[in-house]
């Protein structure tokens, strides 16, 4: 007998982000230095406040933590909310999760049944899709463009695509992989067509603290206390604390109905981790300081990246305004091809660079074909050697294809 995997699993897509891990792996076997762009995995060191939580560690045995949260992380969460301005987010309206990623699957099934949709604006985060396949929902595309830089189409072009089966609408501001910072104005526009519709308004927020030009993100908690049952916040510490393996993160909402649900969900898989939970905890001892120093070294590697991609012929990018991600178009008919061909066939000096294919943070057939998302999370001596590999690699590529 061989009993054959559920068809659903087929319909989940392969992470772009990883998909080429086997790729690059082979080519380090080879001796070749390979320079990872192609993932959000920061090399700034995490805070000292909370690396001192783990020399520092008593407890054993090391048990469960508490389901929805333990007490010390919800009222750390809370003040951090409140240093922000929303004093009127507590303990009550938090649901700790398991990094981003489970703030996003526990929203996505709070809000939709099998067979619903959402809408989403591309290029997005692909574990959306990820997750949406999943649980059966139907990932809507709204397309914007490298053109303006990748913002908001009209309100008319965003309601062209709500139907009767859409639930939602999911948006990351700070944007990944796109870079872009949506204005005031773009968010108080989707809470108005939330509420037109009657449908919930997901914002995933994690790279709140990355904006540049001294700009200020808007945040969907902007709304959330005039549109209580319709807002939920994704967040998460990752990024902000470089500190993507202590996967915590938070859904926040004033709907009462929807938190009890989550929180049976999240009693199905018990706690998030007991020592990670612990190191979240401290979040208000680390100093306003160490994320104004990131946020300094991420707008230096940005400005680095950018110019270095202009000076190549035939590039296309637009100046992100957060987060630590850029879109580039290249003179390529594949991009897929393109990237494979970094880790297969090319290298300078036994040194080759890793992006992501762009066409994987679409919906759209065909959509980014000849787009790569590039993570900028190397210094900026690491980011002038990838732009010359890149550069050189393009010329090769296009000479043999």
């Amino acid at each position: 007998m061989n009993p054959t995997p559920s068809k659903r699993l087929n319909t989940v897509p392969a992470s772009p982000i990883r998909v080429l891990v086997p790729l690059a792996n082979a080519a380090k076997a080879r001796g070749t230095r390979v320079y990872h762009l192609n993932i959000g995995d920061p090399d700034i060191q995490t805070p000292k406040e909370m690396l001192s939580v783990l020399t520092n560690w008593k407890q054993n045995p090391i048990g469960y933590g508490q389901s929805q949260g333990d007490k010390s992380l919800l009222e750390a969460f809370a003040a951090y909310y409140k240093k922000l301005g929303y004093g009127f987010i507590g303990t009550e309206n938090i649901q700790v999760t398991v990094g981003g990623s489970e703030a996003i699957a526990m929203a996505l099934f709070a809000v939709c049944d099998p067979g619903d949709d959402i809408l989403v604006f591309e290029p997005f985060y692909a574990n959306y899709a990820s997750y949406a396949a999943v649980y059966g929902i139907n990932c809507i595309p709204v397309t914007t463009s490298i053109a303006n830089g990748f913002h908001l189409p009209s309100r008319k072009e965003i309601e062209r695509h709500i139907t009767k089966k859409t639930k939602a609408i999911l948006l990351c501001t700070p944007n990944n992989p796109t870079g872009t910072v949506y204005t005031q104005d773009e968010l108080e526009m989707l809470g108005d067509i939330a509420s037109a519709h009657n449908i919930f308004l997901i914002s995933d927020e994690v790279y709140r603290e990355f904006v540049y030009e001294g700009g200020k993100p808007a945040s969907i908690l902007s709304l959330m206390e005039r549109m209580p049952r319709q807002c939920i916040l994704v967040d998460s510490l990752s990024k902000r604390y470089s500190a993507c393996g202590i996967r915590i993160g938070c859904l926040v909402t004033l709907h009462d109905e929807l938190l009890s649900g989550v929180l049976r969900i999240a009693q199905g898989r018990l706690s998030a981790g007991l020592v990670d939970q612990a190191i979240a905890a401290v979040m208000g001892d680390v100093p306003v300081s160490y994320t104004e120093d990131v946020r300094r070294e991420y707008q230096k590697r940005r400005d680095v990246l950018y110019a270095g991609l202009r000076t190549i012929p035939g590039v296309t990018a637009t100046l992100p305004e957060g987060a630590f991600y850029i879109i580039a178009k290249l003179p390529v008919s594949d991009s897929g091809d393109f990237c494979r061909f970094l880790l297969t066939d090319f290298s300078d000096k036994k040194e080759t660079v890793m992006l992501a294919p762009a066409s994987g943070f679409y919906k759209t057939p065909g959509a980014g074909k000849q787009e790569v998302r590039i993570a900028y999370v190397l210094d900026s001596t690491k980011l002038i050697r990838a732009v010359e590999l890149l550069k050189k690699a393009l010329v090769e590529y296009n000479k043999s294809h």
